[in-house]
């Protein structure tokens, strides 16, 4: 895969309709996860979506999800930049994060997930939003 950098957007209950219509608009291949994929199926929210990605043949790359009830949601301020790696750049994503971490509030460390990677989430000491993912070949 490589390194990859690129914006993610978070949504109210709209991620679905919004990446398809990307989709519609930039062509390309989407895939989509919900949290009811990744815990309780008949919980409140399950139906949303907890990651997707849009990849077009064009070489753009958009992410998103939606923002399910008890997490801050704040229009506005609704973009992420998203940096994930594995393989051979495992390392140098881990590089980065702890780079990014120096002044920044740690929302969530860098530590292995329910899907198998490696993810962190912070804000840097500039107010902007991170996630770090490290594919599941890192140790």
């Amino acid at each position: 895969m490589g390194s990859l950098l690129n914006p993610y957007i978070s949504f109210k209950d709209t991620a679905r309709e919004a990446m398809e219509f990307y989709r519609s608009v930039l062509g390309g291949e989407l895939t989509l996860s919900t949290f009811g994929e990744y815990g309780d199926k008949s919980a409140p929210g399950a139906d949303l979506v907890m990651h997707s990605m849009l990849t077009t043949a064009g070489g753009f790359t958009l992410m998103a999800s939606d923002t399910p009830d008890g997490m801050d949601f704040t229009p506005g301020a609704q973009i992420t930049i998203s940096l994930s790696g594995d393989g051979d750049d495992a390392e140098a994503v881990r590089g980065y994060w702890e780079g990014l971490s120096e002044g920044a509030t740690i929302t969530v460390p860098l530590a292995r997930q329910v899907w198998g990677d490696e993810f962190g989430q912070l804000t840097d000491r500039f107010g902007i939003n991170w996630m770090v993912n490290i594919g599941g070949g890192a140790a």
